[in-house]
């Protein structure tokens, strides 16, 4: 009988997993080689074979959660109204979170640098935002600095998603908190002529 394979895709895939949910459920010290091996019933020495090393497993982890944001967050449509793309945004990124709550942890729980004064990759997850921002800046719908705008965005998200997945929000609360807590949020970012605008028709109803 030959000797098992240590770096197939199935090896692999069981090692970015467990190690994503020691990642999001223990402190990141805990996550040793010998630990992460065994929960995915592998060796020390596939994990060397398949990434190099702990550093190479944990930068894996955080390529996957980028990748997974982006991709949810891309495949959001563009419509004519920046204000609505910007709020589309919004519920792609909550949606994301919780439905990948232990890539949501590692990513904004320690591993994953969040620097917005640093160069936008192409697969950013910011970047789909920062878009949105320059359309509706580009509009004279929002007025600011779109890093300033966008890291407020994300504090707002972020901020929601963290108390929902802590289970610190019922789910009516964290729906309600949501809707409103955005629509203020990008209110806040509005010329004053939009805003004179919105709240007119708004009161209209």
């Amino acid at each position: 009988m030959g000797r098992p394979r240590t770096n197939d895709e199935a090896v692999k895939e069981r090692l970015v997993e467990c190690a994503t949910e020691m990642l999001a459920t223990r402190p990141r010290e805990s996550l040793t080689l010998r630990a992460v091996a065994a929960a995915a019933e592998a060796s020390t020495t596939a994990v060397y074979s398949l990434f190099g090393g702990k550093d190479g497993l944990i930068g894996a982890v955080r390529d996957r959660a980028v990748a997974g944001l982006f991709q949810d967050l891309s495949a959001t449509k563009t419509s004519a109204d920046p204000l609505a793309d910007l709020y589309a945004l919004a519920v792609a990124y909550r949606r994301w979170g919780r439905g990948h709550s232990h890539l949501y942890t590692v990513l904004f729980g320690g591993v994953q640098s969040f620097d917005p004064s640093g160069e936008v990759g192409a697969s950013d997850p910011i970047r789909p935002l920062l878009a949105a921002i320059d359309r509706a800046l580009a509009a004279s719908i929002l007025v600011g600095e779109a890093t300033s705008i966008a890291v407020s965005i994300w504090a707002t998200l972020h901020g929601l998603v963290t108390l929902e997945l802590a289970g610190a929000l019922d789910a009516a609360t964290a729906e309600a908190a949501f809707r409103s807590t955005i629509h203020a949020t990008l209110r806040g970012w509005m010329t004053p002529s939009v805003f004179r605008s919105l709240r007119q028709a708004e009161l209209a109803h």
